[in-house]
């Protein structure tokens, strides 16, 4: 295939960075302290902005900032700041929802492309023709589209087309909620959503306080607005036919564990399916893969136009607990020494998984553990960087889990 597919990973610090190029995402999107919707997921300062555009254009990965607040009157000078430090690092393309700050970029910033945040609600290609009449280069597409939609788009722009491929949904259109802001005082549309949608309800009739109405309820109580988790390995193919060019992956407050794993499926995934998209079949170690992180029931979202795809998810409304996360591996040497970030303790003897960078993740067995000081120990306590010695050769940036 001729045209290009980017996968692209979250990137809400520095290590996640790290992570995404290490298990093969062609991009990040990343932000800055301030003007993202992602206000607590570390996200870099301008002096850690540059060393992460550094890092990843030195790996070859392209580097997207998002910008994508909507602004109220005394943000503009501040917006204008940040955009013009931007100039001098040079990411590959600023992240925009807001017509305001569009304007205020291509003054600024004129040499460096935009993209059409999801928060637009770009639900048709007469607006995203808009967008691209200003000079933006790639529309974000509404999360409501369906494949079908986002092709008739494709067809009639000819511009690139981001979409989701896997992830959280919001239940709100486009991420358009006000619940957090009514029930916690913390907007969603300036990046500190506390996810109330994720809580338990009940109905209470006003004469009858204390007396809670079923609804759709198991024992735990009512998840109204509970959706499902993306997922969309089985349908790459659509995806791809459909006219989308970049791959999202959604997560930029969740940890390295669900990066790792997630990157890794889908860029072997989609590597695959590049290389003979009328032969592409899901492995079953990609499926064991994406299981073994913490998730919420899977479901395909609005692409294929499927009603069960978006009805929250009430059967199983807690995310499953997934794989424990041990520790990172930070080097190695050809001995199968390794020395390991300690995420949980784990102990000598212990079964573990190592989720290399490529191929299905491998178990293994903790043969023995050192000290920071060189003492063996029977246990790598949570916190600590210990040595240990393993069967399977490890390198930099492997994780390790206990399955």
């Amino acid at each position: 295939m001729s045209r290009r597919i980017e996968l692209l990973a979250p990137a809400g610090s520095f290590e996640k960075l790290e992570i995404a190029i290490h298990y093969g995402a062609d991009a990040v999107y990343l932000a800055g302290k301030d003007f993202s919707l992602r206000n607590f997921s570390g996200n870099f300062s301008a002096i850690d902005m540059t060393r992460a555009i550094q890092l990843a254009h030195a790996n070859g990965v392209r580097v997207y900032v998002a910008c994508n607040i909507y602004p109220r009157n005394s943000e503009i000078p501040a917006i204008a700041d940040f955009l013009a430090g931007l100039k001098d690092i040079q990411p590959d393309a600023v992240i925009i929802a807001d017509a305001g700050i569009f304007m205020q970029a291509r003054e600024i910033i004129p040499n460096i492309p935009v993209h059409i945040s999801t928060q637009a609600n770009t639900t048709s290609f007469q607006s995203a023709l808009f967008w691209k009449s200003l000079g933006a280069g790639r529309i974000i597409s509404a999360r409501e589209l369906s494949l079908e939609e986002i092709r008739e788009m494709s067809r009639q722009t000819g511009m690139e087309i981001e979409a989701f491929v896997h992830g959280a949904m919001c239940i709100s259109y486009s991420g358009r909620c006000l619940l957090s802001s009514f029930m916690a005082k913390r907007d969603a549309n300036r990046g500190m959503c506390t996810h109330p949608c994720r809580w338990n309800y009940a109905v209470v009739e006003e004469t009858r306080p204390g007396q809670y109405m079923p609804i759709v309820e198991d024992e735990r109580g009512t998840y109204l607005f509970n959706s499902r988790d993306l997922c969309m390995i089985d349908h790459l193919p659509a995806m791809i036919d459909a006219g989308i060019t970049s791959l999202k992956i959604e997560g930029r407050m969740k940890g390295i564990n669900y990066l790792a794993s997630v990157v890794k499926v889908y860029r072997e995934a989609l590597d695959a399916c590049l290389s003979d998209i009328k032969a592409y079949q899901v492995r079953d170690d990609w499926r064991y893969e994406l299981d073994s992180i913490s998730h919420r029931p899977y479901g395909t979202g609005f692409y294929l136009n499927d009603p069960d795809a978006v009805v929250p998810a009430y059967d199983d409304p807690q995310p499953s607990a997934g794989a424990v996360f041990l520790g990172k591996i930070l080097e190695s040497d050809a001995s199968g020494m390794a020395r390991v970030d300690v995420r949980n303790k784990f102990s000598q003897g212990e079964v573990i998984e190592i989720v290399r960078q490529k191929g299905p993740s491998v178990r293994d067995v903790v043969q023995r553990i050192w000290d920071e000081t060189g003492v063996q120990t029977d246990t790598a306590q949570t916190g600590r960087q210990v040595r240990i010695e393993l069967n399977h050769a490890v390198q930099a940036f492997d994780l390790i889990r206990r399955p």
